[in-house]
């Protein structure tokens, strides 16, 4: 069985960061559908914006963890697949964080 890591992207333009074990698709359908409330459920429809396969869940509540700090740049880099803008926000970020 597959865990996933993904971000939706709310009906108000935010982003939503969770993990889920087997179909993403099903995972998807229960955050539009409402039943699980919370962030998503004030902000539908969700549409999923990306997600990323793990073998294990462990990794993937790890990787969530991780993306859960990121800012909105960082997410949209990844989103939109530009590791060059991904690798210069992480050096300002760390060059921001030193001293």
């Amino acid at each position: 069985m597959n865990a996933w890591v993904y971000i939706l992207r709310c009906s108000d333009g935010s982003y939503y960061v969770g993990t889920a074990r087997g179909s993403l698709e099903d995972r998807v359908n229960t955050h539009n559908s409402g039943i699980l409330g919370g962030y998503t459920a004030r902000r539908r429809p969700v549409t999923l914006a990306f997600a990323q396969d793990f073998d294990r869940i462990t990794d993937a509540i790890a990787a969530e963890r991780q993306l859960k700090g990121w800012s909105r740049a960082k997410k949209e880099a990844l989103i939109g697949g530009d590791c060059e803008m991904l690798h210069l926000l992480s050096q300002q970020y760390a060059t921001r964080n030193e001293g």
